[in-house]
């Protein structure tokens, strides 16, 4: 009986490490594929090592295409700066909808679940138009503005304080701190975990934004990454995937910096909001 349940488990792990392997495959032949030059890419060789290893790609988006750090920092900023505003905003709105007694409090939850239902690409126009009414297009506020805030990130934040000990508000009430201070001194720190959470969230959805940037911004040096991404393609010398596969994986090291330094509140935060 155990050697079954030990041939069963070993096969369980064969299998995972398989679909593991597969499913990073992509990822780790992106890095491989930064460090080759061009010839071996458009000639179909799919292997993770290469005996032409070179950090001229790397060398060339730095250097040659001097626009590049440009567009690192200004996603960077963008999605700094966005992030800080959502999870403000969305902690205060899931507080508000959990913690405070207000006529149509409820209503109000209702329609943001209802407004979940409704495509972001279709608010697109709609916020193009506004921007431009307001002088703000080719501009950062163009893209920080119009996702300062996140209905699926205050569904969340109302989710963990619902569970609020009202019997510490009230307490530190009494103590004589206002509505403000119980928010930022005891809501706000109990809620770590699930702050982090939507911080990773809203940090990824604004350095993955393409649609909104590609939009509202005119001028190259106020490009995202994600739009600037475009420039390594040209319709006469056709795509230098190298430089793109250096690019991207460029591109993904502050989204890993930012889940590792966050990995253990994001994951207590997932298993709460779970629970409740």
């Amino acid at each position: 009986m155990k050697s079954k349940k030990k041939a069963g488990r070993i096969a369980l792990y064969v299998v995972l490490i398989l679909y593991a392997f597969i499913t990073l495959y992509p990822f780790l032949w992106m890095v491989a594929a930064s460090f080759k030059p061009l010839r071996e890419i458009v000639g179909g060789n799919m292997s993770l090592i290469s005996e032409n290893m070179t950090l001229d790609n790397y060398a060339t988006i730095f250097g040659h295409s001097s626009l590049f750090p440009r567009w690192f920092l200004n996603s960077l900023f963008v999605a700094t700066v966005g992030t800080v505003i959502n999870v403000f905003i969305n902690s205060m709105a899931g507080y508000s909808l959990s913690c405070l007694n207000y006529p149509g409090r409820n209503k109000i939850h209702h329609a943001l679940l209802l407004l979940m239902m409704i495509p972001g690409q279709v608010l697109l126009i709609p916020n193009y138009l506004l921007l431009k009414e307001f002088g703000m297009l080719d501009s950062y506020a163009a893209l920080i503005l119009p996702a300062a805030a996140n209905i699926g990130n205050i569904f969340l934040m109302r989710q963990f304080f619902m569970n609020f000990p009202h019997d510490v508000a009230e307490a530190a009430e009494i103590d004589g701190l206002n509505r403000y201070g119980v928010f930022f001194r005891i809501a706000m720190p109990l809620a770590r975990p699930t702050i982090a959470t939507t911080a990773i969230f809203g940090f990824m959805g604004f350095w993955n934004a393409f649609t909104a940037p590609m939009l509202y911004i005119k001028t190259d040096t106020k490009y995202t990454l994600t739009l600037g991404l475009q420039s390594f393609q040209s319709q006469n010398a056709g795509t230098m995937w190298n430089q793109v596969m250096a690019a991207a994986c460029i591109s993904v090291v502050p989204i890993i910096i930012i889940y590792l330094i966050f990995n253990k509140f994001f994951l207590v935060g997932l298993r709460m909001d779970g629970e409740k």
